[in-house]
């Protein structure tokens, strides 16, 4: 469940907090001791969720596996912005091959390691595998099944931005309904992505009955980085989904990309939480429901919705999904009622 063991709050920082903290109850990312995986000299965005959600995640892998690790990278704006040829922002053994087959490769990474671990030649090395969501709930989700149905001993984790960002902002299966992407305009009597299509990658992670399944956003540090850690402690098949704000195809200010997380858990849009073996173990608790519109209007994909005649049929719709995951995965606080 989610992580959060110390409750520390100071206006106008969120350094100085970790580091007047023990060591050992510090945040990675507060640690002199990162790894930096993810290196200053990339080309993201101002404001890019994906740019640190991979620095959390990665950085958070590394220090639970010692820095014995190998990272298999999707195709997507995380590739092209980190490794513009021939630089690289990355500081660790990365890989990267095709659009959609990272938890191919992925997989065949771990049987290599695995097979010179047996013969003596090398230490416990461990494999992630990373992409956007085009990379992996649309172009890799056939590789991605696979690597669950077998359940090869990988740690995938998906950057869900909800669209093809670097290509043109089209939609992509985790493009949230309403919408609007250069190829869902806001145009018509429906404007926006059409209600009841796309998926729910960690729904069906859980389909599968794999070891461990977790949900995340940027805007818990703490809980992120927990995950991550819990994940390496399993063997076999891990999936954590992280939820990244992309302040160009979302139509958002740079400056509110954690605001704009946050918020989407705290709506319930975006259900935060973990499950072992296919079954529900926790979730990130919402202690004060906020109204979809908070998570909506400083959002411009969505701003044909507030118009002069708000479109108040599509935002039920919305409030209605948002309900569901409460229901679903457990995510008020009943002890705050």
């Amino acid at each position: 469940m989610s992580f959060q063991p110390v409750k520390f709050y100071q206006t106008g920082t969120f350094t100085v907090g970790n580091r007047l903290l023990a060591p050992e109850q510090r945040s990675v990312q507060a640690a002199t001791s990162r790894r930096n995986s993810l290196n200053s000299g990339h080309r993201a965005c101002q404001g890019c969720g994906e740019a640190l959600g991979a620095r959390y995640a990665i950085d958070a892998a590394m220090e639970a596996t010692g820095n014995r690790m190998v990272v298999v990278n999707a195709t997507g704006c995380l590739e092209v912005f980190s490794t513009p040829y021939p630089e690289t922002s990355w500081q660790i053994p990365w890989i990267h091959s095709l659009f959609g087959n990272a938890p191919a490769v992925a997989t065949g990474v771990a049987a290599a390691l695995k097979v010179k671990r047996l013969k003596g030649l090398l230490g416990d090395v461990r494999v992630v595998a990373q992409g956007g969501d085009g990379g992996t709930t649309d172009i890799g989700f056939g590789c991605l099944s696979g690597m669950f149905e077998r359940n090869d001993d990988v740690f995938y984790i998906c950057y869900d931005n909800g669209g093809y960002m670097n290509t043109g902002v089209q939609r992509s299966s985790a493009t949230p309904p309403a919408a609007r992407t250069a190829t869902t305009e806001a145009v018509g009597p429906t404007p926006g992505h059409a209600f009841g299509q796309g998926k729910f990658v960690p729904a069906i992670a859980m389909a599968h009955d794999i070891p461990y399944v977790a949900t995340a956003t940027v805007a818990d540090l703490r809980d992120l980085e927990y995950k991550v850690r819990k994940a390496m402690t399993f063997r076999g098949a891990r999936y954590l989904h992280i939820l990244v704000p992309c302040p160009l195809g979302w139509g958002a200010a740079s400056k509110d990309t954690l605001r704009i997380a946050r918020l989407a858990k705290e709506t319930g849009v975006f259900p935060v939480f973990e499950a072992e073996s296919g079954e529900l173990t926790g979730s990130s608790k919402i202690r004060h429901v906020l109204p979809v519109e908070e998570y909506l209007r400083p959002q411009k994909r969505f701003a044909h919705l507030f118009g002069p005649k708000p479109d108040v049929a599509a935002i039920a719709r919305l409030q209605a999904l948002a309900n569901r995951n409460i229901r679903k995965y457990r995510l008020l606080d009943e002890e705050a009622l």
